[in-house]
């Protein structure tokens, strides 16, 4: 499963569990805290702040070469750029910094902090550990705009896979498309397919005219099957098989140069150009 849906929102299991470790961590900070009289609810609220802001800027940081034009984009958030390392870092520095300055509530906050962080390790780890079991590109029945039976198989071609989950009502999906048409250019090793969920041909045909696009692989997927098979329950979803045909990562949301960028470095790099970061860049 890669995202579930909240009423009218979806949020990724990445999303998910980041959101969880926090609820443990304030659950845990309440019960101790109780005991010692010494509320610590905001301490962790800052704790987490602290953490994303850090966690961005590592990643705009990491890959500024791909913002270089799209100055805004680094403030961006919905492109779920956030480096997971360096927001680590940073909390657990911050909380070491809360905890010195302030001793009567070391022991609540540091409890509480480290019951957030081994939930979130282990429920990540045990994510990937499923993911990584996923093999083979999903059977699903696709059409290209003909209605000609398509298979994800002889696409591939040996070669890695990124299948990207669209309509033509999703606004983040309109947005991204443009990067990814570009990417489809800079790296011939790798197969873009834009499978559209739940839409007549004709209807994705007018949407590429009008929008000027220029894509290969579209394909038409109407009873919205891939999205089901691969646990998606939002759109853009936007899927990377390596060159055996297996998940190795997973991006829910509107792709930016830079989150394609370190989808991308999950297949080998003989897939990759040698400096496809001033290619991209260049344009």
């Amino acid at each position: 499963m890669l995202s579930v849906g909240v009423g009218p929102l979806s949020l990724s299991i990445g999303h998910l569990l980041i959101v969880l470790a926090f609820v443990v961590a304030l659950i845990v900070g309440a019960l101790t805290g109780r005991k010692q009289k010494t509320p610590i609810s905001g301490s962790l609220a800052d704790i987490f702040l602290v953490a994303m802001i850090g966690s961005r800027i590592g990643f705009v940081v990491r890959y500024f070469e791909h913002y270089q034009g799209d100055w805004l984009g680094m403030i961006d958030i919905r492109d779920g750029g956030f480096d997971p390392v360096t927001g680590l870092i940073v909390a657990l520095v911050f909380a070491g910094y809360l905890m010195w300055r302030r001793a009567n509530i070391r022991r609540a906050l540091g409890t509480a902090v480290a019951a957030g962080m081994i939930t979130w390790g282990f429920t990540t780890g045990v994510i990937t550990l499923i993911n990584q079991q996923t093999q083979g590109l999903p059977e699903v029945a696709l059409t290209d705009l003909n209605e000609q039976p398509v298979s994800l198989a002889d696409i591939s071609r040996g070669q890695p896979v990124v299948v990207n989950l669209w309509a033509t009502w999703c606004p983040p999906c309109i947005r991204e498309m443009p990067v990814l048409e570009e990417a489809q250019q800079r790296y011939p090793g790798i197969n873009f397919v834009f499978a559209n969920q739940g839409e007549h041909p004709e209807t994705i045909r007018k949407f590429l005219s009008e929008q000027n696009l220029h894509l290969d692989h579209v394909l038409s997927d109407r009873p919205g099957s891939f999205g089901r098979v691969v646990g998606s329950q939002g759109l853009p979803t936007t899927l990377f098989y390596n060159a055996e045909g297996n998940l190795v990562d997973t991006h829910m949301g509107e792709l930016s140069r830079a989150s394609l960028a370190r989808s991308l470095e999950r297949f080998d790099s003989g897939f990759l150009p040698s400096s496809p970061s001033k290619e991209l860049t260049s344009r």
